[in-house]
């Protein structure tokens, strides 16, 4: 069940949920709008001629108030909001349409996990012909909770949880890479 408004202000006054720094303008009628940081990470390409999902990537970072992503390019930004999650509540990232209209696509793979506490890293793809500038604290996506049949046995402890900026794909960090490396040790 999507949670509205209304639960929305409830949960974060009594501190079940946490979203911070947050204003009113920023809870929607069943969504919490989210603003952009100022650190992006982009892939760099001078350090490697692929990209692999046994080996750590490697990134550029940069810090900038105001951001141009060439077309048909990526980068991955972070949410001013640091959230907290319950363990009964999930969260969805979305785009905001007015963002999507200009042909940015965002993502955060598009699901926050009961019990994540951090800042959201986002995915962002322009799939426009021509530059998108992007601002620091501009609303550019939001988060749509929902409450979860039960509580999670297992909430989310994974290896983004407490993250604070932008922070790149830690896929390297798999059991799959870490067997493959096992056996290819072995040979």
């Amino acid at each position: 069940m999507i949670i509205s408004d209304k639960t929305l202000k409830r949960l974060i006054k009594s501190g079940e949920l946490v979203v911070d720094p947050l204003t009113d303008e920023s809870i929607q009628p069943a969504s919490i709008d989210c603003r952009l940081g100022d650190t992006f990470l982009e892939i760099d390409n001078s350090e490697m001629s692929t990209i692999s999902m046994s080996e750590e990537i490697k990134y550029r970072k940069i810090v900038k108030d105001k951001i141009a992503i060439p077309s048909h390019s990526f980068v991955l930004a972070t949410t001013v909001e640091y959230i907290e999650l319950p363990d009964n509540i999930t969260a969805f990232v979305e785009g905001r349409s007015s963002i999507g209209r200009m042909g940015l696509f965002i993502q955060n793979a598009g699901w926050v996990d009961p019990g994540f506490k951090g800042k959201v890293t986002l995915e962002l793809y322009n799939a426009n012909s021509l530059p998108i500038v992007l601002e620091k604290n501009r609303r550019i996506c939001q988060f749509v909770f929902c409450y979860m049949d039960q509580k999670a046995d297992k909430p989310y402890l994974g290896k983004y949880q407490g993250q604070l900026d932008t922070v790149g794909s830690r896929v390297f960090k798999d059991s799959e890479s870490k067997f493959r490396a096992l056996k290819k040790a072995r040979k």
